[in-house]
C-alpha cells in the first residue's frame, strides 16, 4: 500500500487474510440493488460456480530442491511492466459500490504496479479516469448501433492514455440475470453512465418489470457485427485489440489470423449459463494460438495458485472481475489495493513451493488437470 492509504492497526482490512474475508466486508458494505447487479449469473448460475470449480479440481505438481530465496513475481501484458500476472478486469457500475468509482479502481491499479480495464460503462469519463490510472489502463468497449458514438469513445479512450482495446464479444445480447430482472435492477438517481448515456435517457428505459440494464442494452449494441468487420474495427483506433470472450479453438485461431490478443473468458458466468469455465477452455486455446498472441483469462480467480495454475498453463495473465469490485465495496481505493496485495502475496509462496523462481520457470508440467 501506499503510505497516504496505509490502513490502521484496527482496519478490518488488515484483518482480511484472504480474498474471501474482504467479499465478506464487500457484500455487508452493498444494498440489495448493488449486491445483486455484482453477485448475479446467468439463469442457474451452474456457470458461475463452475469458474470457481475448475479451478479447485486442477492438482499441482511442485518440484523441490529449487532456490527460491528470491521469487519475482513480475511481467508484462502488450510491453507494460506489471508486479504481478494480475489485472483488473472490466466491470461496470464501480460507483454502486463506492463513491470514489472507478477513480479509485484505476489509483489501487496504479499503486500496485497492476493494470484496469476500463468499462464503457463505467460511472466515470473515460478522461477522468485515465489522469487516475497514468497508463495503466486499458478500455473494454461495447461496440455500438451509433458507428459514431463508438468511435467517438475509442478516440477518446486513446487520447486519454489508454494501452490496449478490450472487444468484447460475448454480449450481443445480456444474459438472464433473474435476481436483476425480479428486483427491476436500476441504478441510482445519481449515478450515471457518461460514456454512453445521460441520467435522462437510462430514465427513458425504466419500466414496470426487469432489468434497466438490459432493457437499455437490447437497442444499443450492435448485433451484426461479425470476423468480417473487424477490418473496420481495427481502421477506428491504433491501439492493440484483444477480443475478450473467447472459449473455443476456432475463435481463438481466428482472433490470432485477424491480428487480435485473446481474453479467455465467459463473462463471469454472467451471459450463457452451462458454457464451460475460463479455466477449462485455456488448454484448447493455448494449442491452438500457438504463440501469435497474448493470451487472458478471467473467472473464478481468488487464490494465488489459481494464478499460478492459470499462467502456468499458458495465460499471459489473469483479471478480477468481482474481487476487485469486493475490494472497492469494502474500503474504497485501499480494499482494492489490499485485495491484490494479497493475491500477489499468495501467488509469490505458491511459486516458491512449487520451485518457481520467476514466471518464467511456470510450465504446464506443474498443472495435473
Amino acid at each position: 500500500m501506499t503510505p497516504d492509504v496505509q490502513a490502521s492497526p484496527n482496519d478490518p482490512l488488515r484483518d482480511a487474510v484472504n480474498l474471501a474475508d474482504l467479499e465478506a466486508l464487500g457484500r455487508a458494505a452493498l444494498d440489495r440493488n448493488a449486491l445483486e447487479y455484482y453477485a448475479s449469473g446467468a439463469n442457474d448460475e451452474n456457470t458461475l460456480r463452475e469458474n470457481r470449480a475448475a479451478f479447485t479440481r486442477a492438482r499441482l505438481r511442485p518440484r523441490v530442491l529449487v532456490d527460491v530465496s528470491g521469487v519475482d513475481t513480475g511481467t508484462s501484458v502488450l510491453g507494460l511492466r506489471l508486479s504481478s500476472p494480475i489485472g483488473i478486469a472490466p466491470s461496470a457500475f464501480h460507483g454502486l459500490a463506492h463513491p470514489d468509482a472507478e477513480r479509485a479502481t484505476a489509483r489501487a491499479a496504479l499503486a500496485g504496479g497492476s493494470v484496469m480495464t476500463l468499462s464503457t460503462f463505467s460511472n466515470t469519463p473515460i478522461e477522468t479516469v485515465g489522469a487516475d490510472a497514468q497508463g495503466r489502463f486499458w478500455f473494454q468497449l461495447y461496440l455500438l448501433r451509433d458507428r459514431d458514438l463508438s468511435r467517438s469513445i475509442l478516440d477518446r479512450a486513446h487520447a486519454a492514455g489508454a494501452r490496449a482495446l478490450v472487444f468484447t464479444v460475448d454480449a450481443p445480447f445480456l444474459g438472464r440475470r433473474e435476481a436483476n430482472e425480479r428486483h427491476r435492477f436500476a441504478l441510482p438517481a445519481h449515478l450515471s453512465a457518461p460514456n454512453v448515456a445521460s441520467r435522462a435517457e437510462l430514465a427513458q428505459v425504466e419500466t414496470d418489470s426487469g432489468s434497466q440494464l438490459a432493457n437499455y442494452f437490447q437497442n444499443l449494441v450492435d448485433k451484426t457485427f461479425t470476423w468480417h468487420d473487424l477490418d473496420w474495427l481495427r481502421g477506428q483506433t491504433p491501439l492493440p485489440i484483444i477480443l475478450k470472450g473467447v472459449l473455443t479453438a476456432e475463435d481463438a485461431v481466428l482472433a490470432a489470423e485477424h491480428g487480435c490478443h485473446v481474453w479467455v473468458s465467459n463473462h463471469g458466468g454472467r451471459q450463457l449459463d452451462t458454457a464451460i469455465s475460463s479455466f477449462e477452455a485455456l488448454p484448447e486455446i493455448v494449442d491452438a494460438v500457438a504463440g501469435r498472441c497474448e493470451i487472458y483469462l478471467d473467472g473464478g480467480v481468488t487464490r494465488g495458485t489459481d494464478v499460478l495454475k492459470a499462467v502456468a498453463l499458458g495465460a499471459r495473465a489473469v483479471f478480477l472481475g468481482r474481487a476487485a469490485l469486493w475490494g472497492l465495496a469494502a474500503a474504497g481505493q485501499p480494499g482494492v489495493e489490499r485485495t491484490l496485495e494479497l493475491l500477489q502475496d499468495e501467488f509469490r509462496l505458491a511459486m516458491a513451493l512449487c520451485g518457481a523462481a520467476r514466471v518464467g520457470d511456470l510450465t504446464p508440467a506443474l498443472v495435473r488437470l
